[in-house]
Formats: structure tokens, C-alpha cells, sequence
């Protein structure tokens, strides 16, 4: 029950954050869509189980930065290819995830898919297939840039974190 009132309250808090407004009537619309969202979350028995992933909050605020900055210099690159200064050179790849978990692997393909460039295309077994828009990007990737900057847990691996 703790957590459930804990994720209620840092719900509400980001309802608040977000949208800006202390009006009574729109805190009390924030107030219903949290509870029903708690409802829903309970439903779904996702609370309880364990508590708030504190301990990847560092890991994660890290790795929204360098993600920031690989979609930036992707952007750029991009841009150049667009404008004939670099050569458009199309690739599909095949890559090896050494993610473990549901958690890890959704997160590795989509930073593939929101760099500019790349697309993540198919996921099977361990393996992500991959269209990038050049040679480099390709290289990039087996290299592990965008894989090594994933959090991991190290502590377990059913906190929803990589290991």
C-alpha cells in the first residue's frame, strides 16, 4: 500500500509540474486521473511488487544526457547527408543485444530509433535489426554506441533494469 500512495503522490506532483495550473477545479481533475490511474495500475497488479527504482535515478538522468547529445550530433549528420556534403550510403544491419531484459531492449531500440539516421526495424531472440542511413551509423552501432549507454542494475534483474 505505501508504494501505491508514494507513486500517487509523485504523480500528482508531476500532474502539477506539468500542467502549470492551481486552479481548484483542474487540481481536482489531476486528483481524478491520478486515482484512476493508481486504480488501473492496481488492477494491473504492477504496484507493490517492488519498491521505486531510486537507485537508477543518477544512471537514468545520465542517460538522457548523452542520449540528448548522440540525437543532437545525429541531427547534424543527418543534415549534412541531406545537403550532399556526406554521401547517403543506406545499410541494414543485424545487431546482438546484450540486454536481459524486456526493460533493457525496448530502451536500446527505441534510443536506435529516436537518433536520427537509424530505425530500429525488428526484434527477435537477442537480435535487432537495424536500417541507418549510413556506413558510419552502422559502424556506430556495432561498435556499442548507443549500447553501452543503457543503465544497468547490477543488483537484480527484476527491478526493470538492464544487468
Amino acid at each position: 500500500m505505501k508504494h501505491t500512495i508514494s507513486l500517487g503522490a509523485l504523480l500528482f506532483a508531476l500532474w502539477v509540474l506539468l500542467s502549470g495550473h492551481l486552479e481548484p477545479l483542474l487540481l481536482g481533475f489531476g486528483v481524478l486521473s491520478v486515482i484512476f490511474s493508481l486504480y488501473i495500475a492496481r488492477r494491473m497488479d504492477v504496484v507493490d511488487h517492488e519498491s521505486h527504482p531510486i537507485h537508477l535515478t543518477f544512471k537514468l538522468l545520465k542517460f538522457w544526457l548523452v542520449l540528448g547529445k548522440k540525437i543532437f550530433q545525429a541531427n547534424i549528420d543527418v543534415t549534412l547527408r541531406i545537403l550532399g556534403f556526406k554521401a547517403v550510403e543506406p545499410q541494414l544491419i543485424k545487431l546482438k543485444m546484450d540486454q536481459t531484459t524486456d526493460l533493457g531492449k525496448a530502451m536500446y531500440a527505441n534510443s536506435i530509433t529516436l537518433t536520427p539516421g537509424s530505425a530500429s526495424i525488428h526484434m527477435e531472440e537477442g537480435e535487432l535489426y537495424v536500417h541507418t542511413i549510413s556506413r558510419q551509423g552502422a559502424q556506430d552501432l556495432f561498435d556499442g554506441d548507443i549500447a553501452d549507454i543503457i543503465p544497468h542494475d547490477k543488483t537484480s534483474s527484476d527491478t526493470g533494469a538492464n544487468q
